[in-house]
């Protein structure tokens, strides 16, 4: 019989427990974790970010008006709760430097210095998490923040469905990124969650290249950047809610005074 760990859900010779360090925030991150994730998923990395965050918690269910612990979160007058999820209405955190002005960044930095700042995830795919939305009216009327990924998700081992769809791992850390740099929190181990990231891939790479294990591929997973994105009715809807990343920034040349961004 395969021993398991059950706080990483991974098998306990593979446990991850012992190179994580729970890491300290002003912010409560509250994952939402769909039951397939939670059931099914061995890669899920929403119980890794979990650990990955002193301040954090991680319930599972579909829709959430009716669990007692959220329900307390969002009820707590000293809470100042939010949801990560994109829009046209959400606050894009990663617009932060430009928008030192803005009404609605200004009334959650005030209230991040007398209340706790909640953030809820939901930690799903795209289609399930938004039934786990369209199923809880309490979150649905919570503030909305989101970021402009600095990268395309790192996921090998999956396809994102879109350049800006990201694991809930990658997503805390974009996150992280953005809460510090909209002065709402600090970021005080910003290689971790990635490292840890990049070290769960490297494993599921080398079983999957090994003939003798069960999970055996004879095609080797192809890098993200050479997959076609969705198409479709879904692939246009996920265009206009998800920011995709941030052209990277070269140098400008010798005789240009202003360094400017590539569009690619």
């Amino acid at each position: 019989m395969r021993l398991t760990c059950y706080r990483c859900f991974w098998p306990k010779p593979l446990c991850w427990c012992s190179t994580i360090t729970p890491m300290e925030t002003h912010t409560r991150f509250v994952f939402l974790m769909h039951p397939k994730e939670f059931k099914h998923e061995k890669a899920a990395t929403g119980r890794l970010t979990h650990l990955c965050l002193a301040q954090s918690e991680l319930h599972m269910g579909v829709g959430f008006d009716d669990h007692e612990n959220v329900q307390a979160l969002l009820r707590d007058p000293g809470n100042f709760p939010l949801l990560l999820y994109p829009g046209p209405d959400a606050l894009n955190l990663s617009s932060a430097g430009t928008l030192a002005e803005n009404p609605l960044l200004v009334e959650f930095r005030a209230n991040a210095r007398h209340r706790q700042l909640v953030i809820f995830l939901l930690d799903a795919t795209w289609a399930l998490a938004r039934k786990m939305l369209r199923l809880s009216p309490s979150l649905q009327q919570l503030p909305r923040i989101m970021f402009t990924p600095s990268a395309p998700s790192r996921y090998v081992i999956k396809q994102q469905p879109h350049p800006g769809c990201l694991s809930t791992l990658e997503a805390t850390h974009e996150l992280l990124v953005a809460l510090e740099r909209a002065e709402l929190d600090s970021y005080a181990l910003p290689n971790q969650l990635l490292d840890l990231f990049d070290r769960m891939q490297a494993l599921q790479l080398r079983c999957a290249a090994d003939p003798a294990r069960g999970g055996y591929r004879r095609r080797a997973y192809r890098p993200p950047a050479e997959r076609t994105p969705g198409r479709g009715r879904s692939g246009t809807r996920r265009a206009r809610v998800f920011q995709a990343p941030r052209p990277p920034a070269i140098a400008s040349p010798p005789d240009s005074p202003h360094p400017k961004a590539v569009r690619g």
